[in-house]
């Protein structure tokens, strides 16, 4: 993904406040001045008016989008060697796998006393492509159909480094075919020499700091573990709210490893 951004229009975003950063508890901070030692610093550009059509329902959202610092800093200074030596040809170098995650504000959710949240990890095959061998698409899809029904809406985390649970996309696309052998999703993980889960969800929990602040949320997911991955990083009032959608004959065998990794899903719900 290409991060870089020219610094004349980079001073233009920040003097106009559509480009900030924050801390790993979400308070705004110098937006320039690098701290040596920051644990983690995300740089937010936004909001971003932007008209969208999902589950069915036309709306208009507010798109951020948001790059950690230390790699932000890897691309311009990248940027910078390649324009004292005269490469502006070469700047095609600065394409990395950085993670650009985006957050949806869906509706007023800023009104709700304890607004709905739902912390999506990208899937390219479910959520471009549609496939249904898992359930996110429609797990996205029904996340901002619900915040839209809400009077107050919602926020939606997009995790863009979180392909095939944190193991990116090449990886995931060799799980698929150790899947079609005859290993279940997590065992395919280990057969790779990768942790069933390699999620990192410290960007999502600074993200929902600066969204959120501390009122308490209703998160998505049927997943203990990201409740637990979540307040680890200081969100303290977290109701987790079933969310089931898409379940399907090709994703029913999926959907039962999950369970029986600790997803809260009820034997009954996928028969």
């Amino acid at each position: 993904m290409f991060t870089y951004l020219n610094p004349k229009i980079r001073q233009k975003l920040i003097e106009s406040g559509k480009l900030i950063r924050i801390n790993a508890q979400g308070k705004i901070i110098d937006p320039i001045k690098v701290v040596e030692n920051e644990s983690l610093s995300l740089n937010i550009i936004g909001p971003i008016p932007l008209p969208v059509n999902i589950s069915d329902k036309k709306l208009q959202v507010l798109w951020y989008a948001a790059v950690r610092t230390t790699e932000l800093n890897q691309v311009e200074s990248l940027a910078n060697q390649l324009r004292e030596a005269g490469e502006q040809n070469l700047f095609s170098k600065l394409a990395s796998s950085m993670a650009i995650n985006s957050v949806l504000v869906v509706g007023d959710p800023h009104k709700s006393e304890s607004p709905l949240v739902r912390v999506h990890s990208s899937c390219l095959t479910g959520d471009v492509f549609y496939s249904q061998r898992c359930e996110c698409g429609p797990q996205l899809s029904h996340a901002v159909g619900r915040m839209n029904e809400e009077g107050d809406g919602g926020y939606l985390v997009y995790m863009a480094g979180h392909e095939g649970r944190g193991i990116g996309l090449w990886a995931k696309a060799a799980t698929y075919i150790l899947q079609d052998e005859g290993e279940n999703t997590y065992q395919a993980n280990k057969s790779l020499g990768l942790d069933e889960d390699c999620r990192d969800f410290s960007d999502a929990a600074a993200l929902l700091h600066y969204f959120v602040g501390e009122r308490p949320i209703r998160l998505l997911t049927n997943n203990p573990k990201k409740v637990n991955d979540l307040k680890s990083f200081g969100l303290k009032y977290i109701t987790p709210t079933k969310h089931l959608a898409g379940i399907n004959q090709n994703n029913k065998a999926y959907l039962a490893a999950k369970r029986d990794w600790g997803h809260l899903i009820d034997d009954d719900e996928i028969k």
